[in-house]
């Protein structure tokens, strides 16, 4: 299998949830997939300059926003596909099979969402996450994004906005991004800490504001 893959991860002080992720990435490395490692940096004060340094990672760094640090990252990468993930997301085992066959169908695609927690509020978030991606075609940063290069180039490639970048790029990949039959896990510390309704309605909310003409500004006071 070719090596023209590029990975890339925005952080910032994510020095807490990144070794699961760049652990899962190793499959990808020994299957001959994987090219290069990216970490898109936005001012982290923590190990995550070490722990990207110990892999080998090329290291960009700027201001933090995610779409910014995202756009920074597929820019100082040189694989002819991308696969964007979010620090906190750890990447089942075969993924490399399941991408490598999703390339050479040559459409973009993302993951179905898992949570790294059991119980009745992580399977429903969880599940309404996978339905929206399904019906709608809106998956989340969460769930990764595979794409090419040349597509990610036609449509204009990540905005440059603090929230919801994700949302942008799926809606200008629009029917062409598929989903993938694997389940990544991602952190539920977030959805612990601030309640798994609240946080899913507020998500929610924020999404429908987004479609509606919000400004991503305006909504990352309130994400």
């Amino acid at each position: 299998m070719r090596a023209e893959l590029s990975v890339i991860i925005p952080t910032l002080d994510a020095s807490v949830a990144l070794p699961q992720t760049l652990s899962a990435l190793m499959e990808g490395l020994e299957a001959g997939l994987v090219r290069e490692l990216i970490i898109s940096d936005g001012g982290s004060g923590d190990a995550t300059r070490a722990m990207a340094d110990e892999v080998g990672a090329v290291w960009v760094s700027g201001a933090p926003s995610r779409g910014g640090q995202l756009r920074r990252g597929v820019a100082a990468s040189g694989g002819a596909w991308l696969l964007v993930l979010h620090a906190d997301t750890v990447l089942p085992e075969g993924w490399s099979g399941v991408v490598g066959r999703q390339m050479s169908r040559g459409r973009p695609g993302y993951f179905r969402l898992g949570f790294d927690a059991e119980g009745l509020a992580p399977t429903l978030v969880a599940g309404w996450a996978n339905l929206r991606s399904r019906v709608f075609g809106l998956p989340y940063g969460d769930q990764g994004l595979l794409v090419s290069r040349s597509e990610y180039d036609a449509v204009g490639g990540y905005l440059d906005i603090p929230l919801m970048e994700d949302v942008a790029i799926a809606r200008a990949l629009g029917r062409r991004l598929e989903g993938m039959p694997l389940r990544v896990r991602t952190s539920a510390a977030r959805y612990a800490r601030d309640g798994w309704m609240r946080r899913g309605m507020r998500n929610l909310m924020l999404l429908l504001r987004y479609l509606c003409g919000a400004r991503p500004e305006r909504l990352r006071a309130r994400y």
